[in-house]
């Protein structure tokens, strides 16, 4: 089992573009009911700025029973259920009542593949068990049962330091997200981020990863969009 080295509150309480390249080389883990961990490196994350980000669930100051975990303390566990067949997990940050977090898009496995594979029946390869955000809740057992928990806390759902030097900022491509067709001029800010060449990234990231690679890095040559606050 990997060395567990704890994050501070500190480290999620802030602006969700931060935290989306912070995250960057952390651990995903989770226990199950029988002590089993499964974890996972992060290598793709979104940022969601709440209130003015049009692909926020708290766009406008939306508030509901679905989305209220959104509204709490940095380091909490969003989960939410969607195209009612996939599940996706947030980390929030900022301020409490400030809602906003960050989607993570895609794990590269470290513990407990087989479990993963035994999870995710359709997977052939062990790049295709975490490339994506539902692709990963289905890989690590995550559901709504684990929406709103503390991920500092040490319990079935956690982040992790990976214990490893910081992933070199050069080594990170910066991207719109993806499938936000609707949030109309916020389709094409710059708030998705990923390891450059990480075979684990979601499959949907591909021809955007390989075309900021051939035009010298998306971090200099940033799409259109909202100002971004970073």
């Amino acid at each position: 089992m990997a060395r567990v080295t704890r994050l501070s509150r500190r480290f999620f309480a802030t602006d969700s573009p931060s935290l989306a390249r912070r995250l960057l080389g952390c651990r995903l883990v989770r226990v199950l009911e029988d002590g089993t961990r499964l974890a996972g490196m992060i290598v793709e994350t979104e940022a969601y700025l709440g209130l003015e980000d049009r692909a926020a669930h708290s766009f406008g100051g939306r508030r509901t029973p679905r989305n209220e975990s959104m509204y709490a303390r940095a380091g909490t566990a969003y989960v939410y259920f969607t195209y009612g067949m996939h599940h996706c997990v947030n980390v929030v940050c900022g301020r409490i009542d400030e809602p906003v977090a960050v989607l993570i898009r895609a794990l590269q496995p470290t513990e407990g593949v087989e479990r993963m594979f035994a999870h995710r029946r359709g997977a052939k390869r062990e790049t295709d068990l975490c490339s994506g955000p539902g692709k990963l809740c289905q890989a690590l057992a995550i559901d709504r049962s684990q929406d709103g928990q503390d991920l500092l806390a040490g319990g079935r759902l956690a982040v992790e330091a990976s214990g490893r030097k910081p992933i070199d900022p050069s080594c990170i491509i910066n991207t719109p997200r993806i499938g936000i067709g609707s949030a109309g001029e916020w389709v094409d800010a710059p708030l998705r981020w990923a390891i450059a060449g990480n075979a684990h990234v979601s499959r949907g990231a591909g021809r955007s990863l390989e075309s900021a690679k051939s035009s010298g890095g998306a971090q200099r040559q940033r799409p259109q969009g909202p100002r971004v606050r970073s």
